[in-house]
């Protein structure tokens, strides 16, 4: 299975949407700082996880989710937890 997962800044208003094969393993990476993409944002919390059959339909998933309707979407999810 690949994960496709957004995580959301706690302090920031910043949004980071990426996939994996073990996401408790890259969920603690970002928030430990060993991700350079989001290190500056720290820490987060997982705001949306889906899980997927392979890799490509992961990837199209992680891009829908990373389009702006996508990225809208995301928003109003964080805004209701």
């Amino acid at each position: 299975m690949i994960y496709v997962y957004a995580l959301s800044s706690i302090h920031h208003n910043y949004i980071y949407v990426g996939m994996t094969e073990n996401l408790e393993e890259r969920f603690h990476r970002h928030n430990t700082g060993r991700e350079r993409t989001t290190k500056p944002y720290l820490p987060y919390k997982i705001i949306y996880q889906e899980a997927c059959l392979d890799r490509s339909s992961a990837r199209k998933r992680e891009k829908y989710w990373k389009s702006g309707v996508g990225k809208e979407q995301l928003r109003t999810i964080r805004d209701t937890l």
